[in-house]
């Protein structure tokens, strides 16, 4: 029984240990993981293919409806250009 029990703790938190806590990208972003992971909870909401990179992330994803729509939809989190590039 423990063993099914410690079994179960390593696949439920296995995606949490996976994420750095802030990942620094390019022009000056730092995106903080570890918040988001808090945040929203659901890691395929970004990670549709699992964990890993994002496939095709870049400009048209962060600016789409990647980061920029989902904090715009949310009402939480940056919109603007210089709050993401510092």
């Amino acid at each position: 029984m423990k063993t099914l029990v410690a079994l179960f703790a390593v696949v439920a938190f296995a995606g949490t240990a996976f994420g750095a806590d802030v990942i620094e990208m390019k022009k000056g972003v730092k995106f903080n993981h570890k918040a988001h992971q808090a945040s929203v909870g659901d890691c395929k909401k970004c990670h549709e293919k699992g964990p890993g990179k994002i496939a095709g992330f870049g400009k048209e994803i962060a600016h789409g409806k990647g980061c920029k729509g989902c904090h715009a939809d949310l009402k939480k989190g940056p919109t603007s250009c210089k709050d993401c590039h510092k």
